[in-house]
């Protein structure tokens, strides 16, 4: 076992460890520590503890102090001179038509190099910028490129499920994370929902695999042929969190969907074993394929269960004959008889409704006739009845007469008196010149 304190240097950043060389370190305190890069300043977020040595990489630096007012002084200095050195590069790189987006910058404790954080889709010739930042600061200048998950971290911000990034709050390193993780969480595909805020896959499914992954193991594949408390059916659905799955039996008098937990369920297969169940059940041979067969409902008893229930007298309250059914036929038996009666209901109100909307369409039309309607209705009456009296003081000897004889020997029959005879019409011949012909 090694003794060491846990400092972090930024608060987004990782802990590494150090060995407190016999300095008592408490949580929250600053202090300085020795790096390969010279000393830095930084905060214990884990005081004196002991850890396995494999976990320590040699080798562990020391704790020079815990740091003083000069120390935080100058700290503060440095993040001060950060913000002027991320608006002066920042200007920098559009006077130079970098593509490049600057992220962060970082002083370093002793003031001798700047660090500064940037990405890009491609590589950048980023040289003269270095020698102006250099004559500029006066220190060494380091840039470095970084991707967008490390972007993600060191600027924060909320996620899909409206919490602070996982990777700025508690995740020190990051771990691949690949689409098969989203298919074993029966997440979607896609891109859009099983994506972050920097556009790469979610960091949660990583560390989430591992309880999906034990859930899986207990869980029924969909498609799979199940033995359920109520029959032998299909998994059509399952939900890991909650531990239950959706089923639609096969037994033929029941096709409603059923939810089931995972130790009500026995896997007898696949679709082909289905297959085989509804094969065996046709021909009835159950027995020979290894099937148990299921009770059969009392049909009887279910339909006068139901003709009880729907009646208009019907009250749970009174003992039924449903009451010596089991007890899957007397839930069947309460559902039927409640959709009946509910079908009922909706029935007699939409005859109701119709019958209302008819009287209403009736008075309406008789409300709105006017009586410029009803004058112009007795007009045609009387012009109707003025005709059939003419027509009536004409004898049939007085039609036959005009007529001269109306049928087959008279093919051309004239007109009667009063109505108007019409002009023959007659097309007139043109010659080729469109002259008349003589």
């Amino acid at each position: 076992m090694t003794e060491i304190v846990s400092v972090r240097f930024n608060e987004r950043g990782k802990a590494y460890y150090f060995d407190p060389s016999g300095l008592t370190v408490d949580k929250g305190e600053k202090v300085v520590v020795e790096t390969s890069k010279g000393l830095e300043y930084g905060e214990c977020i884990y005081g004196n503890h002991e850890v396995d040595d494999e976990a320590v990489v040699q080798p562990l630096r020391p704790v020079v102090r815990i740091a003083t007012d000069a120390d935080n002084r100058s700290a503060q200095a440095g993040k001060e001179k950060e913000k002027e050195a991320f608006d002066y590069c920042k200007q920098k790189i559009i006077e130079f038509g970098l593509e490049m987006k600057l992220v962060s910058v970082e002083y370093g404790f002793e003031g001798n190099k700047v660090l500064f954080f940037f990405t890009s889709e491609g590589r950048v010739d980023f040289r003269e910028l270095v020698k102006d930042l250099a004559g500029k600061f006066r220190a060494r200048i380091e840039l470095r490129q970084i991707g967008v998950r490390d972007e993600a971290k060191m600027l924060g911000g909320l996620g899909v499920c409206g919490k602070q990034f996982c990777c700025s709050q508690f995740l020190h390193e990051f771990h691949p994370v690949s689409i098969k993780m989203a298919k074993t969480q029966g997440l979607s595909l896609n891109p859009t929902k099983i994506s972050g805020t920097c556009g790469r896959l979610m960091c949660c499914l990583k560390y989430e695999e591992v309880a999906y992954e034990d859930l899986v193991k207990k869980a029924p594949k969909i498609g799979a042929f199940v033995e359920t408390p109520s029959g032998k059916g299909s998994v059509i659905n399952v939900n890991l969190l909650r531990g239950n799955a959706k089923v639609r039996l096969e037994d033929g008098f029941d096709t409603t969907l059923k939810t089931f937990t995972f130790d009500e369920l026995d896997v007898l297969g696949g679709k082909g074993r289905r297959a085989e169940y509804i094969t065996a059940r046709d021909e009835g041979r159950l027995e020979e394929a290894g099937f148990t067969p299921s009770p059969p409902p009392n049909i009887s008893r279910t339909l006068e269960a139901l003709s009880m229930i729907t009646s208009e007298t019907a009250s749970f309250d009174h003992n039924y004959p449903i009451d010596d059914l089991s007890d899957r036929d007397q839930t069947e038996a309460r559902q039927q008889g409640r959709k009946q009666k509910n079908q009922g209901k909706s029935k007699d109100k939409s005859l109701k409704e119709r019958s209302l909307q008819d009287k209403s369409s009736k008075d309406k039309s008789l409300r709105d006739k006017s009586p410029k309607d009803k004058m112009q209705r007795d007009k045609s009456q009387r012009d109707r009845s003025q005709r059939d009296t003419s027509l009536d003081d004409i004898s049939l000897e007085e039609i036959s007469e005009q007529s001269n004889g109306i049928g087959i020997s008279n093919p051309h029959p004239q007109p009667l008196e009063g109505t108007k005879k019409k002009k023959p019409h007659y097309k007139r011949r043109r010659g080729r010149s469109g002259n008349s012909g003589k």
